[in-house]
Order: C-alpha cells, then structure tokens, then sequence
C-alpha cells in the first residue's frame, strides 16, 4: 500500500510540473496572422495580340521583340509561340431573346461560316444559345455538321441572361487546353441573369479566355438599345485581350466574324514563371510592349489585364 501510495504521489507531482510549463513556441507563432498572400508560381500564360496604325495584326515578331512586366517588375519570357500551332477552343454564345427575333437567322448563318473558316481538325467550338435560360446546343467538337445542328437548334426565349451566358461558357473553357475564346453575339442587354457583371466578368479572366463581343445594333430603332449593356460589353472584351464590333447588317457582321478570325491566326504566346511569390493583392496587373522594329511605335498591344493570385470555387 505504501508503495502504491508513492507512485500516486509522483505521477501526481510529474502532471503539476506539465501543467506549469509555458506553450511551446511553436504554438504562440502560429496566431501571428499573414500579411501577403503566397502565389502558386506557375506559368503565366499571355496571348498577344499586335495590330498596326491601320488595325491590321502583324505577324513575323519574334521573342526579343517583346518585354512582359507584372505589377510593374519585367519578367522572364520562359514560353515564346506563334499561336498557330497551339489548339483552340471557342465557346459561341448567341443571344436569341425576344430583342433578337429580326436578326437570328442571319446571326445564324454567319456563325455558320465563321465555324468552316477558323476550325482545323485540333480545334474545337460548341455552341449556346441564351435567352432567359442558357442552353449548351453542342459540346465542342471540330464537326461541322454537329456545329451546324448546334446553331441551328437554339430558340428564341423572353427575356436576356447575358452574364449568366458568359459565367456558363467560361466554366465550360475553364476545364480546356490551349486557346480559350468566347464569341458574343448579342445587342447588349441583361434582364434574367442571376450572376451580376463582376462574376461574369472574373470567371472569364480565372478561364483566361478572350472574349470577342458582336453587339447588334438595332436597325429600326436607336431606342432598343442597351448602352450600359454595351459598355459592360467592352469592358469586358478589353480587360480580357479580346475585342468589340458593332454590326448592323449581315455584312458587318461577316466582317466582324473575319476580323476575329485573321487576329487569331496571327496571335502569339507570352509565358513566364512570376518573379514574385508573394502578394498584397489578389490581382496581379500585366503589361506586355513590343520593341524593335522601327514602326513597333505605331503598334498596339492588346492582351488580358491580369491574373487572380487566388481563383475562385467553380
């Protein structure tokens, strides 16, 4: 009894002393809060397009004509390709609400023949049409039957949900490889979108897509138009590296359609590993400039105005 008695005590004199020992260190340093935000660094990927005086894309350039910075600091071009050679896919989403009844079937026909003079075997399209719902017509396949039964197959609906539309196509190219566009046709309206414009605007950006927008203009009326839908619109296509056209006949919009096709025949490939791992920010700002030849002063550069450090939960 006696010697069961002194064990008891020592165990009881061993959990008194733990009990009176400070934390370990460890533990007080993991309250301290992070002040930056660590940056997965991987590669960064920068599609470029380069237009001259006139707005025509000028190809031949070559890596050592072009200078890339991010938050102002110049990077490493680690990756340099003419963007012929890399597969594209093309997300083409075609308003077909009550406000786009005259104009659908020539929509329709264009598209058509902007699918049979950009896809090669490698590449890819599918087709939605959105009214106030969304409906993927046709995954992407380089088909052109299948495309065609796509475009075919989307019908007019009431209302107009154009950001829901553009959040739905870049899920859909957020999980490709390659080029990633998205073609717009529509006359610039949102009435049935339950995503507002930031969410539609930053998935696009997470998907790293360029998004081309079509606005149709109207031809009876000035009054049907949406004028804060189409500067969403150009906002959108700017901050992306894409580009906006008006159309008010099936002419423009054949042009429009030929224009898209030429800038993304003649695009080029940027990439680099960040020279900064860390960020106050979540938005990290690129700049890409082109120097060397002697009428690169005239040139413009157009290309996605940055990247998330943190992507959203798709």
């Amino acid at each position: 009894m006696k010697k069961s008695a002194t064990v008891i005590l020592l165990l009881l004199a061993c959990a008194v002393s733990s009990a009176q020992q400070p934390p370990p260190a460890q533990s007080q340093a993991t309250t301290e809060p992070d002040t930056t935000l660590k940056v997965d660094v991987k590669l960064v990927n920068v599609y470029v397009t380069v237009t001259d005086a006139h707005g025509a894309p000028v190809a031949g350039l070559k890596k050592e004509n072009f200078a890339v910075q991010e938050d102002g600091r110049e990077q490493t071009i680690s990756v340099f390709d003419k963007e012929s050679a890399v597969p594209l896919s093309i997300a083409l989403a075609i308003d077909t609400s009550l406000s786009t009844r005259h104009d659908l079937p020539l929509e329709q026909a264009s598209a058509k023949r902007f699918a049979r003079a950009i896809l090669r075997p490698v590449d890819a399209l599918s087709v939605f049409g959105f009214s106030e719902t969304v409906l993927q017509s046709t995954g992407y396949t380089a088909e052109l039957k299948r495309i065609d039964e796509g475009i075919d197959h989307i019908r007019l609906g009431a209302a107009t949900a154009l950001f829901d539309a553009v959040y739905l196509a870049s899920r859909s190219l957020d999980r490709r490889q390659g080029r990633k566009v998205m073609v717009l046709i529509t006359d610039g309206g949102d009435t049935a979108s339950k995503v507002d414009y930031k969410a539609a605007a930053r998935s696009a950006e997470e998907a790293e897509a360029l998004v081309y927008s079509i606005i149709v203009v109207p031809i009876e009326s000035s009054a049907g138009r949406e004028t804060g839908g189409e500067h969403a619109l150009i906002q959108l296509s700017e901050d992306t590296g894409g580009k906006y056209y008006y159309a008010t006949s099936m002419s423009q919009l054949d042009d429009a359609f030929r224009q898209i096709s030429d800038e993304l025949r003649t695009q080029y490939l940027l990439a680099y590993y960040p020279s900064q791992r860390t960020s106050n920010s979540q938005f990290r700002r690129i700049q890409a400039g082109v120097t060397g030849p002697a009428e690169a002063a005239s040139y413009h550069v157009r290309h996605r105005a940055g990247y998330y450090t943190v992507k959203s939960d798709f």
